[in-house]
């Protein structure tokens, strides 16, 4: 091995596979982009977004960590959800959970 080199498996490699997934249409109806990253309790996600958001109790994007979906004023998009895994205890974000994760989340 070379410092610095990269030794790669071939082929894809699949995220999340067999995971249930949740599938929620975002509209940001705010007036400044809004960047949302792999690991954010989407439920808390900023305000200006516009979603179904009692699906998103408990989850988090179902995207690659580090990386991150960006809403740009006006824009919907779809997104796909999974369940937030370990112990399920959310802390910081904004403040709306701070501790283990309820079975049922308010649907209003």
């Amino acid at each position: 091995m070379i410092p610095g080199e990269y030794q790669l498996k071939d082929g894809d490699i699949a995220l999340n596979e067999g995971r249930e997934t949740v599938t929620v249409v975002v509209s940001n109806q705010g007036d400044r982009p809004i960047q949302v990253g792999s690991h954010f309790h989407f439920f808390e996600a900023n305000s200006a977004l516009s979603f179904e958001r009692w699906k998103a109790y408990g989850k988090r994007l179902n995207i690659a960590a580090g990386t991150a979906v960006r809403f740009e004023p006006g824009q919907q998009r779809t997104v796909e959800l999974i369940a937030v895994e370990g112990d399920r205890e959310i802390y910081g974000f904004a403040g709306q959970v701070m501790g283990k994760l309820k079975d049922a989340p308010d649907q209003s």
